[in-house]
């Protein structure tokens, strides 16, 4: 079951070809996207998303995007979904035909959630670090590297995930340069120490995780204490729990990293499920 919807709102069939070989996104990954959970017909942190997508698009100087449009569009995909409960909801915008006249491609697609994120969601996953090849301090200066943009260029991140599971693991945490934690390739990672719960910021390098802001004002709101700083590997093994935090798959657990059982955290998992559900 597949949902298709281009920008100007009208449904297209997903099995015909519609995008032109000559689009940059298809030939240079010159585009962003979005990928937002929809629960029951609602879509979860829908403006958030959107406002990462514009984000991301200014990062790469791509036209602004129409909002407006966009929620039309996505409104567009959401009637007409009959796939199930759940749906993956993704937003693409590139740059549009080499040599056309500058019109941005964008469209909206609904997906069903696969078998491996809902597998992940019940069972956790095992994770593996690995470098990412950047210092933090070499963002502000070097803009061009777009990090921290939602880029269409995501062959290293699914390069780092084949890794990965040649190494018999099926997650990613990255690491920097200077030996601090980032992200997952499609995720934010999150640590639990007590009643404290801690994210890397984005001037890191990555971006900023809509789930993970969920689940952190809902915390706030239990009573935990939040914070958005530096993280160091250390600190990650140390951490009573590991979490990495997206939108289809929620909130997972990370249950071995390096081939390394981390603490048994199936009642804190619960919880932090439990937390991040009540916004919604």
């Amino acid at each position: 079951m597949r949902v298709l919807a281009m920008l100007d709102g009208t449904p297209a069939d997903p099995l015909t070809p519609l995008i032109r070989v000559d689009d940059l996104g298809l030939t240079r990954g010159d585009g962003v996207f979005e990928t937002i959970l929809v629960v029951d017909g609602k879509p979860r942190e829908l403006g958030p998303h959107l406002d990462r997508l514009a984000n991301s698009a200014a990062m790469l100087g791509l036209p602004v995007p129409d909002r407006a449009r966009w929620e039309r569009c996505v409104q567009v995909v959401l009637d007409n979904w009959r796939g199930g409960g759940e749906m993956a909801l993704k937003l693409i915008y590139t740059r549009g035909p080499e040599f056309g006249d500058g019109t941005p491609t964008g469209y909206a697609m609904g997906l069903p959630i696969g078998e491996k994120v809902l597998a992940a969601r019940a069972a956790g996953v095992s994770a593996v670090l690995l470098e990412r090849g950047y210092d933090p301090a070499i963002v502000a200066r070097a803009p061009w590297l777009l990090l921290g943009a939602k880029s269409l260029s995501y062959a290293v991140n699914m390069a780092a995930l084949r890794h990965a599971e040649s190494m018999g693991a099926a997650e990613v945490i990255f690491t920097a340069a200077d030996g601090s934690v980032l992200e997952g390739p499609t995720s934010t990672v999150v640590v639990a120490s007590g009643r404290t719960l801690r994210t890397t910021p984005p001037s890191s390098g990555i971006l900023r995780g809509t789930t993970q802001g969920a689940l952190f004002r809902a915390a706030e709101r239990a009573g935990w204490v939040t914070k958005v700083e530096p993280l160091t590997v250390r600190e990650l093994k140390d951490a009573e729990g590991v979490f990495l935090a997206s939108s289809v798959r929620k909130i997972t657990r990370v249950h071995t990293l390096d081939g390394v059982a981390l603490p048994e955290t199936g009642a804190l998992h619960k919880e932090l499920t439990a937390l991040y559900e009540s916004e919604y």
